[in-house]
C-alpha cells in the first residue's frame, strides 16, 4: 500500500493500469486482506493514475493498514455450472513498486 486518506468517504484507489489488468470496473466491490496485520474489509475500487502504482485505502479503511503494508485485493462472483466451465480468473501479481511482475 502506498498511501491512506482517512478524510475521504471510503474506497480503495488502485492504479487504473492494475485495475484494467485485473478486469476490475470502477466502483466494483472488492475485498482487501492485509497480509501484515490480518485485517479484512470490503469496499469498492476507484481508478487512480495509470502507471502510478498507487494503492490508497480511504475513509475508515485507512485505519486498517499502514503505508508499506502488503495487501491482497480480491473480487469474485457467483457462477452457475455452465459459466464456471468458461470462466478464466484474472490474477495480477506485482513487485514492491506495484508494477506487474
Amino acid at each position: 500500500m502506498t498511501r491512506s486518506d482517512l478524510n475521504y468517504e471510503g474506497s480503495i484507489l488502485i492504479d487504473s493500469d492494475l485495475m484494467r489488468r485485473a478486469a476490475l470496473a470502477p466502483f466494483e466491490s472488492v475485498h482487501i486482506w492485509n497480509v501484515n496485520n490480518g485485517a479484512r474489509l470490503e469496499t469498492y475500487a476507484i481508478p487512480g493514475a495509470a502507471g502510478s502504482g498507487e494503492i490508497c485505502l480511504n475513509g475508515a479503511a485507512a485505519r486498517l493498514a499502514q503505508v508499506g503494508d502488503k495487501v491482497i485485493v480480491a473480487s469474485f462472483c457467483w457462477l452457475d455450472e455452465e459459466q464456471i466451465a468458461k470462466h478464466a480468473p484474472a490474477v495480477v501479481f506485482v513487485d514492491d513498486a506495484n508494477r506487474p511482475a
